[in-house]
């Protein structure tokens, strides 16, 4: 007979396995919260705090099961131990690797939450995967720098994993007979339906298997999603992911009648060929200019953009109520540049992304003579930011390369080591290299210093304030780049031809309470700067706008002729009760519709929250069931009205205006 503690028979060891590891994603858990506490301080009880922990072993259950289905397998199969030299080594070896990579991501995200708004999905691999692998590790060795205590938990957590392993060493019946076999068949039988269940979600006939959007059901506010979710989860829910459903709200022609996204001009005014120039500002959030925040702090918030708040105030049109249509660089780009926002996936990683689509370089490049160019001074091909000017009609690309070749600058040697040539630098290039361009032209710049890891050159190390988060050091080093790039600029002949539009990609982690809302996580500046048009200035407070309003903004304002396609609208021309903004809440997995007083939440079937935004900044008290009703519906109405077209065109390639 084989004498053994309890703990080393095959089923009580497997199922002591899977406790530490859900053990070890509680406390992934609680380091989540720790670590991005400020999202939900001013609202979180401890009582909810725990509602959500129970929630997230749903979500938990799912994602451990999946990550060890192997391990399961092997460890229940009706086998002979001794027979098998080495057999629980190689068990062990498959339960520690699977566990530790499902823990990582966890902790990684405990550090990239705050960028997204929501936990990591598996369009990362694509968003990331031009970088290159030598640039990646050098990205992630940094990170692993800034992040040290996350890198020093995760290799702690793996040796928790390797220590607490435990491996059977006899069978139920203590010696290897009939019933040894018979009973591990049968735990193996009853284990399959019940993985499956956990899986899935639940036993019930009628459960679907849980889905990222599920966590919603759990929540107060969609950051609460990352509490509920695991990073494991959301990355297997999303590794195959199906086309965008195209919602049946109304027939084509009552959607045609309430919003069209094709525009026809009836301008009889001539076209004004000016020049325009577009410079999109990594994580420049509204959060960080003083401009927009004169009530922050009694009124002494100096925020950390000294010379875009002196553009503003004194020569430039820009919008309180003005919001983003994504989260990421890559959802920026096309909402900008091409009129069509962000809606459930970024459109660089759908199959539209290969389509031909409208945008402004393709609008005055193709009809207009312009010429045309994308400066992005990070290694070409970044982020597909490459492929996708090309796609939107773009003549040239100046990337790191371009840079590079230039004399008159000092290639790589202006590289920041990480991402891309310091924007300093870059932005001078930018400007010099467009007075050796025929005129008009429309350019596009998308800077890079104002990111993570979040460092300055070193000559300006200690010259510019540092604020609550890393980011606002490098915000207020790109600002100075910027008032170098204008007086550089100033002295260009093309300048005084030229419209400027100045935004932000994105926002960035959020510091003030106001910005850690729904719609604080979406506020970005929208600038219009036109140096020979002294009509273009102002503090726009009634009009709701959006970065896909820049396209047709831009083109209304030169008098363009031709008919072209943009989900947005023209924020010079529109009357303030017809101006809107629309976005998806990842984190939501919904969608935020703002007009005239509020602002409502969609999940794609009703209307779930409503709020009156400018008098309740920090979103706490859900009007939906007192607000007026036919505000209500007109609202609803056309908001449904976008997403259906916006759906269709995203699936039937038709992104341009002769589809």
């Amino acid at each position: 007979m084989y004498k053994t503690s309890w703990l080393k028979n095959p089923i009580v060891a497997l199922l002591s396995n899977l406790l530490v590891v859900f053990v070890l994603f509680t406390l992934c858990r609680v380091v989540f919260v720790m670590t991005n506490w400020g999202l939900y301080s001013g609202t979180m009880t401890a009582g909810h705090l725990f509602s959500l922990f129970q929630a997230g072993i749903i979500f938990d259950t799912s994602a451990i099961l999946y990550t060890n289905a192997v391990v399961i397998l092997l460890m229940l199969l009706p086998l002979h131990w001794k027979e098998r030299p080495g057999y629980y080594r190689v068990v062990r070896w498959i339960y520690v690797i699977c566990n530790f990579v499902a823990i990582a991501a966890n902790l990684i995200d405990c550090a990239y939450f705050p960028f997204t708004g929501k936990r990591t999905t598996a369009d990362v691999f694509a968003e990331f995967s031009n970088e290159g692998a030598g640039n990646m590790v050098k990205i992630l060795g940094e990170q692993f720098l800034v992040n040290w205590y996350l890198v020093l938990l995760g290799i702690v957590l793996g040796w928790v994993l390797y220590k607490a392993f435990q491996a059977p060493q006899a069978p139920l019946s203590g010696r290897f007979g009939g019933a040894y076999y018979i009973t591990m068949t049968l735990a193996l039988l009853i284990a399959i339906p019940l993985c499956v269940a956990g899986m899935r979600g639940g036993f019930a006939h009628a459960v679907r298997p849980i889905t990222i959007s599920n966590a919603n059901q759990y929540v107060n506010q969609p950051a609460e999603t990352g509490i509920v979710l695991n990073t494991p989860f959301s990355i297997y829910r999303t590794l195959s992911k199906k086309p965008l459903t195209i919602p049946d709200y109304m027939s084509d022609q009552e959607a045609l009648a309430v919003f069209t996204p094709i525009h026809t001009p009836a301008d009889s005014v001539a076209f004004e060929p000016k020049n325009v120039v577009v410079l999109i500002l990594e994580s420049f959030g509204k959060q960080h200019f003083a401009f927009y925040n004169k009530s922050l702090h009694n009124g002494t918030y100096k925020g950390f953009t000294p010379f875009l708040d002196s553009l503003i105030t004194h020569s430039a049109l820009t919008w309180e109520y003005s919001y983003a249509n994504g989260r990421r660089s890559i959802e920026g780009m096309p909402s900008i540049l091409s009129s069509l926002p962000n809606f459930v996936e970024p459109l660089f990683l759908t199959p539209a992304s290969l389509n031909k689509m409208s945008g402004l370089a393709r609008e005055l490049g193709e009809n207009k003579g312009y010429t045309t160019g994308f400066f992005h001074g990070a290694q070409n091909g970044s982020m597909g930011f490459e492929a996708f000017a090309k796609a939107t009609g773009f003549g040239k690309y100046y990337g790191r390369t371009e840079y590079n070749e230039d004399p008159r600058f000092h290639g790589d040697d202006d590289f920041d080591g990480t991402w891309a040539i310091w924007d300093e630098e870059f932005l001078q290039y930018y400007a010099l290299t467009m007075s050796s361009m025929k005129q008009p032209f429309m350019t596009a710049v998308f800077t890079a210093s104002s990111h993570a890891p979040c460092k300055v050159p070193e000559r300006y190390e200690g010259v510019f304030p540092k604020g609550e988060n890393p980011v606002q050091e490098c915000v207020a080093y790109s600002d100075n780049a910027l008032r170098l790039f204008f007086q550089t600029a100033s002295r260009q002949p093309w300048f005084q031809n030229t419209l400027f539009v100045i935004t932000a990609d994105h926002t960035s982690g959020p510091v003030d309470p106001i910005y850690t809302t729904t719609l604080g996580n979406y506020c970005v500046p929208i600038i219009l700067y036109a140096p020979a048009d002294s009509t273009l200035r102002g503090y726009d407070r009634q009009r709701v706008v959006e970065q896909a309003d820049i396209m047709p903004t831009v083109l209304s304002y030169l008098h363009y002729d031709h008919p072209y396609l943009a989900f947005g609208k023209d924020m010079l021309g529109l009357p303030v009760e017809d101006s809107y903004a629309l976005h998806w809440v990842a984190g939501a997995n919904g969608y935020e519709y703002v007009k005239g007083k509020y602002a409502i939440e969609f999940d794609g079937q009703q209307v779930t929250a409503a709020y009156q935004y400018r008098t309740d900044p920090l979103l706490k008290h859900n009007v939906v069931g007192t607000m007026p009703q036919d505000t209500l519906q007109a609202m609803t109405r056309q908001m449904k009205s976008v997403i259906q077209q916006y759906m269709q065109r995203m699936n039937r390639n038709q992104l341009t205006s002769d589809k």
